[in-house]
């Protein structure tokens, strides 16, 4: 496995001591494949991560933790590494933890894991129940810092929130909604990924709290617990639409927008409008083929270097600030798209 970089750097990145990556690196067995493919990983991170920071000033050392479809992770991800120049003189070196889905048990266990090993600070984007807040308890408690991205946990005792006020984003799309809908009849598919991210309950709670009172005789319908995944969206959305022919509009709060799309063309049934969240991969293709009507974005970038700063200012490394403001809500249409970063 040829890399450039020294075991004890792989060692750190990967979370490993430094004999396990020896073996793994020298193919001297009697390392489970898991434990190889963490290495392989760290090297690969390590080798994305090079190229844009220089090992000067003070380095910390970030875990990224999230429950979220891959489209949304690798965004992020994305987002960090353009962002690591802009942290200077200070270094950053980020771990990810990223899964679909799966039991809130395992996510504990990963930020059990973080607490024991060590951090200099955890991002993290969790469902927001009990056994999970407990789990941030036990990392601040270690001495991790812990800063919720794009969606809560109020209950907790993390440092602070980065991202939008989810309930003006939802207030937003109703108000998009109606103007766009106009007199039109129809009702409003409205689809969560899970009703556990508290970032999708009050977008919901925003949306249908506007539509109530400016639109009261439009019905919406809801759909929930398609994990943002394509297999279990069609289905979901699917039977929705075979249940009920006069929906004519979506306000997807929690995506899989592309499986939307196709339970729409696959019964026949055209979608009138379209509001979605998040200029990932799958939504700016969308857009561009005038698939949605638009998309309420922030900007990932800011969001991730915000929550880098506060990471850095509970170490003293930064001087203190304000609450950090919520991040803004931007309105994308199919004519206003950002420039594609250079690649």
């Amino acid at each position: 496995m040829g890399h450039p970089f020294p075991i004890r750097e792989i060692a750190r990145q990967a979370g490993l001591s430094e004999a396990t990556v020896d073996r793994v690196l020298n193919g001297r067995g009697g390392v489970r494949q898991s434990t190889a493919d963490e290495v392989r990983r760290a090297i690969a991170d390590l080798d994305r991560q090079r190229t844009q920071v220089r090992l000067v000033g003070r380095t910390f050392m970030i875990d990224i933790v999230m429950q979220t479809p891959d489209r949304f992770s690798t965004a992020v991800r994305a987002a960090l590494e353009a962002e690591l120049p802009s942290l200077h003189p200070a270094v950053v070196r980020s771990r990810f933890h990223f899964r679909q889905t799966g039991p809130a048990g395992e996510l504990t266990a990963t930020l059990d894991r973080i607490a024991r090993r060590g951090s200099q600070g955890v991002i993290l984007k969790a469902p927001d129940v009990p056994e999970v807040a407990t789990a941030v308890d036990r990392l601040t408690a270690a001495g991790v810092p812990v800063v919720t991205l794009v969606t809560d946990l109020p209950v907790s005792t993390r440092l602070g929130y980065v991202g939008i006020d989810n309930r003006a984003a939802g207030a937003t799309a109703a108000y998009l909604m109606g103007q766009w809908l106009g007199e039109r009849p129809g009702n409003v598919l409205t689809s969560l990924s899970s009703g556990f991210f508290r970032n999708e309950e009050e977008r919901e709670m925003g949306f249908r709290s506007v539509m109530r009172a400016r639109h009261p005789r439009r019905r919406l319908v809801g759909v929930a617990e398609g994990q943002g995944l394509d297999a279990t969206q069609y289905e979901l959305v699917r039977a929705a639409l075979e249940r009920d022919p006069d929906i004519r509009a979506v306000y997807s709060i929690g995506g899989g927008n592309i499986a939307t799309l196709r339970a729409f063309d696959d019964l026949g049934r055209s979608c009138a409008v379209f509001v979605a969240h998040d200029l990932d991969q799958d939504n700016t293709r969308l857009l561009r083929e005038h698939r949605l009507s638009a998309v309420l974005h922030h900007d990932l970038r800011q969001d991730v270097r915000e929550a880098c700063r506060l990471v850095m200012r509970a170490h003293g490394a930064l001087p203190p600030a304000g609450p950090t403001p919520p991040s803004a809500i931007q309105v994308v249409t199919p004519y206003n798209m950002p420039p594609a970063p250079a690649r």
